[in-house]
């Protein structure tokens, strides 16, 4: 499929969403309210430039991903919550997701779980390179996982990605068995491992406060035009809409969207997250979105 043209942008695009993603690490505390952290990244995704690609995502405990506050949220992070700060950032559309687990208050309770994720990342990573098989990478993430004694999340996958589209049709399964693809030179991907002391699996919970166009709803509803315009098909929420008319739009063109539910760790047990965005390069991978120099 060759490299992508504008590839400034997607290093760009990386290195802002590495750069958000830090500073949430850095501001889930105890006491801080979850759509003060939530705004904060969001924000400093648009300061430096860019465009969240998705709501900044604050999933605790047993949830696993697709959590985001909705415009009233008020509830604080506790000491003791396990906290996984999901981020996405995006210039025209060329799109960079990351994400890392905090223990809330750091009291290290944890820190096998956490490190566990990290582990499967690192480990799918070093297994990437033009022509590997997707089998081969999943494999590689779920024996560091197993290492620790805990379990991948089978059903939740990392994801090749394209341009405006953040799930472009490539799956990176953090368990073998489910994927018969390789990889190629210059895909952009994410790789990212889920860790549990639970079942192993999510399952559906509550639907939240993430919402996405599912086609180009035309122009009859000039709003909604307005609204596809801004987001396209990339996940959004109703705390980026300010203009009652624009949500009046949504709540009339509920067929054409999709909500997203939060995702649920069957078991009850505890998660834990890492990803990053990554290019295949020639002969390993690049890792966009790695931590910034100190």
């Amino acid at each position: 499929m060759g490299y992508p043209e504008d590839l400034d942008h997607w290093r760009r695009a990386a290195r802002i969403a590495a750069e958000a993603r830090e500073l949430g690490v850095s501001l889930v505390v105890p006491g801080a309210e979850r759509r003060f952290v939530a705004e904060a990244i969001e924000d400093f995704i648009r300061t430096e430039g860019a465009q969240p690609a998705f709501p900044a995502n604050l999933s605790r405990n047993d949830e696993a991903a697709h959590y985001t506050p909705g415009p009233e949220d008020v509830a604080a992070f506790r000491a003791g919550d396990l906290v996984k700060v999901d981020v996405g950032a995006h210039l025209d559309g060329a799109i960079a997701d990351t994400a890392e687990t905090v223990e809330v208050g750091g009291t290290h309770r944890l820190d096998n779980l956490v490190r566990a994720a990290r582990d499967g990342l690192a480990a799918g990573i070093a297994a990437v390179r033009p022509g590997v098989r997707v089998n081969d990478v999943s494999r590689a993430i779920a024996s560091a996982i197993h290492a620790r004694g805990l379990k991948p999340i089978e059903n939740l996958t990392g994801h090749s990605i394209e341009r405006y589209l953040l799930h472009a049709g490539k799956a990176i399964p953090n368990v073998p068995g489910f994927s018969d693809a390789t990889l190629a030179e210059g895909e952009v991907i994410a790789i990212e491992p889920f860790a549990t002391n639970g079942a192993g699996s999510i399952g559906n919970g509550p639907f939240g406060n993430i919402q996405r166009f599912r086609a180009d709803p035309g122009a009859k509803d000039p709003e909604l035009a307005r609204l596809f315009g801004r987001f396209r098909t990339l996940p959004f929420t109703a705390r980026w809409i300010d203009r009652p008319e624009e949500l009046e739009a949504l709540r009339r063109a509920r067929r054409t969207l999709q909500t997203y539910p939060v995702f649920v760790e069957r078991g009850g047990g505890l998660v834990a997250q890492a990803e990053h965005t990554i290019l295949v390069g020639p002969d390993r991978a690049e890792i966009l979105s790695a931590a910034p120099p100190e």
